[in-house]
């Protein structure tokens, strides 16, 4: 397609118009590995970021990377280790103050805790250097479709200017509750419309900087707030600037989350007197990955598609993968001719084969925490082995056996009911794991695929006694 900008076409009057092969809204790391995939391959592909040059990658973030060892090719690892600020860290501290306990978890992998602004700038350099045009103080207002459902570009405002893309394929990388979904007719396809705010964690984060190093700068630390469903990191990108943040899940009553942080840093010694700056927040998917992100003409990538480990919130490294996956068939269905959701379909395979089916069987254990007394939990938590955690929070599984289960009945003081609970529920994330591994591969095999996994999720609802969550 030709790369200039013109007038006419379907465009509305005064509006200009651009015609590249995929056009992808959202340069965060899925759009900057889904278009220096398909840059790579010799295509035309423009990214529309809505901040400036300037402010362009700068995303609030824990700034945690697990496995930093194993991105894709289509942005060299070169390109982006400038911005690893801390690779010593290689475990997890978990503080249960209920307990007046620290538990020490392993973290398998490559751990890297990033300054991800400048992380950012880097992957956006990298597409670039892979022949994707960036285009930025772009807002994009509306999503094109054809008479047959198919999407054909998008509608934006640039720089003040209206303007058009028309491409063969666009790729939302627009981030959680991405607005271009609302603006999509889906019914014609399988693409995931089962989505709502409820599946989401609002989050905020700071840069501090301490005076004297901080003692446990070789570990992620994890703490609970004070009540179910929040938490607290303190991530160290150096001895002393702390990336810390806090979050809380949507279904839960809204945290003060500028002030709950603020009291949370004056009742900690280390951080007295310390100098904040770089203050953000953010919504991240706590949720299963789409039953599928495609439509056609259309892909969904990274938290536009709950692509994010739900339990962690780590999602910078399947967000890479994600987009390198999305892109591998873009460039098919550029070169075929053919958008169709049939011609995406792999991607969706990919995905779940990858990471997807982990994080929907990790995602039970969020369902559970929603269902559980926050102190019977936290109890049980100190009573789990580290190295048995870290099994339940990376893989979505754990072999919790007999001996496991007396110990952790003796430890947790009587918690003896979260602790049978736990063994229940773990069957039930290992039966849906099960069922993610046999994804189908069309999308005729979706609807009886969805059912199967339906009946599996109201055994885990009848299992945890929480409310369904989809």
């Amino acid at each position: 397609m030709s790369t200039q900008e013109q007038s006419g076409g379907a465009a509305p009057s005064g509006t200009q118009t651009q015609s590249p092969d995929a056009v992808v809204v959202g340069a965060g790391t899925a759009g900057c590995y889904a278009a220096a995939t398909v840059a790579r391959e010799g295509y035309d592909v423009v990214v529309l970021e809505r901040k400036s040059e300037e402010e362009a990658g700068h995303i609030a973030c824990g700034d945690a990377l697990k496995g930093a060892n194993a991105f894709p090719e289509s942005i060299p690892k070169s390109q982006i280790e400038p911005a690893f600020t801390n690779t010593g860290v290689d475990h997890g501290r978990f503080e249960i103050p209920q307990e007046d306990t620290v538990l020490e978890i392993p973290v398998p992998g490559e751990l890297a805790v990033i300054d991800r602004w400048e992380y950012g700038r880097r992957i956006i350099e990298g597409a670039e250097n892979a022949g994707a045009r960036m285009q930025y103080d772009t807002v994009v207002t509306d999503v094109v479709q054809a008479e047959d459902g198919r999407v054909t570009g998008v509608e934006a405002i640039r720089k003040g200017d209206p303007i058009t893309y028309e491409a063969d394929v666009v790729v939302d990388a627009a981030g959680s509750l991405s607005v271009l979904q609302d603006n999509v007719d889906f019914s014609e396809s399988t693409f995931d419309t089962n989505v709502n705010y409820s599946h989401f964690c609002s989050a905020y984060r700071e840069i501090v900087h301490v005076e004297e190093p901080v003692e446990w700068s070789d570990a992620l630390v994890f703490k609970p707030t004070e009540r179910a469903a929040g938490y607290l990191w303190y991530f160290p990108r150096t001895e002393t600037e702390i990336n810390a943040g806090l979050g809380f899940q949507m279904t839960e009553e809204p945290m003060q989350l500028v002030e709950d942080l603020k009291h949370d840093l004056e009742n900690r010694p280390e951080f007295a007197g310390a100098d904040v700056e770089d203050k953000l927040g953010a919504a991240l998917p706590t949720r299963r990955p789409y039953d599928s992100a495609v439509h056609p003409g259309y892909v969904a990538i990274g938290d536009a598609a709950g692509h994010v480990n739900p339990t962690t919130g780590g999602g910078i490294a399947g967000a890479a993968y994600a987009g390198k996956y999305a892109a591998e068939r873009i460039v098919e269905a550029i070169e075929t001719g053919d958008p169709s959701e049939e011609t995406l379909w792999e991607y969706n395979e990919r995905v779940m084969d990858h990471f997807g089916a982990r994080y929907a069987a990790l995602d039970v254990y969020n369902i559970l925490s929603t269902a559980v007394d926050v102190d019977d939990l936290m109890g049980l938590l100190a009573a789990m082995p580290g190295e048995k955690l870290a099994e339940a929070l990376y893989s979505g599984s754990t072999d919790i056996g007999t001996k496991l289960k007396l110990e952790a009945l003796i430890k947790s003081r009587g918690h003896w009911g979260t602790i049978w609970n736990l063994y229940k529920t773990k069957r039930c994330a290992d039966d849906l794991l099960a069922h993610y591994e046999d994804y189908p591969s069309s999308p005729d095999g979706l609807a009886a695929w969805q059912d199967r996994r339906d009946e599996l999720m109201e055994a885990v609802y009848e299992t945890t006694g929480a409310d369904p969550k989809y």
